[in-house]
């Protein structure tokens, strides 16, 4: 009986551990991107972006409005096209691929789009929103040693997270995704973090694998005013 007693609390005393340790690496990465005072000031932003696809330039502008919508607006060839995600339904049209009509988006897509809809980062303040964590030891990301965490979202959700060791900057986020009924992983690498006069950094170059080329950010405005109105799908 005493060995199992003493196996028991090794377990418990390892979980503590693991709790402490996602927490502490989550805590450290928030002041190294500005500090939570300064992120729950955001409510919107304006970002401008370009990419190339085969020779051909893709002009993106992102607006965003604090957990309520999203809209990326592209350009590529002389026409316009968008997603525009909102709390209750998400929306594309992409005249370049063919559409001729704004389509709904899949239950799929919405469900992960809206995770995007927190510009302030799920990080911040996660067990709050009803999100968990785990720690998960350390990973190498191209030849940079990273914390690895295991996040769960309130909606069930699963991502990991790879924090830089040194700098506490997120190098990489894999997502689980469902798509066609097919589970697969969402691959984001993040660089380029810089620091912007309202006090946060942020990565100024995604690359997302299931895009063809890096997202690389050229211009960032914080708490800009949007007009509700640039969210309305027409018709």
């Amino acid at each position: 009986m005493k060995s199992i007693f003493s196996m028991l609390a090794a377990i418990a005393v390892s979980a503590s551990v693991f709790a402490q340790s996602a927490d502490e690496v989550i805590g450290k990465h928030i002041e190294a991107i500005g500090g939570k005072d300064n992120w729950k000031k955001i409510n919107t932003m304006k970002s401008e972006a370009m990419l190339n696809v085969q020779g051909a330039d893709v002009s993106l502008t992102m607006y965003q409005v604090h957990n309520k919508a999203n809209k990326q607006q592209i350009s590529v060839m002389n026409m316009e096209g968008y997603t525009i995600i909102t709390q209750e339904a998400g929306w594309s049209f992409m005249p370049f691929m063919g559409q001729t009509a704004p389509e709904a988006m899949t239950a799929d897509q919405l469900a992960l789009s809206k995770e995007d809809l927190d510009i302030q980062g799920e990080l911040l303040d996660y067990k709050a929103k009803g999100h968990t964590a785990e720690f998960l030891g350390k990973e190498d990301v191209d030849g940079t040693d990273c914390f690895k965490l295991k996040f769960i979202r309130k909606s069930g959700s699963e991502s990991s997270y790879l924090i830089d060791a040194k700098t506490y900057y997120i190098l990489r986020r894999v997502s689980k995704i469902k798509a066609n009924g097919q589970e697969s992983d969402l691959i984001v690498n993040f660089s380029n973090y810089q620091k912007l006069p309202e006090g946060i950094v942020i990565p100024m170059t995604m690359e997302n694998s299931m895009l063809p080329a890096p997202i690389t950010f050229s211009k960032v405005e914080v708490n800009p005013t949007i007009d509700n109105a640039i969210f309305e799908v027409k018709k």
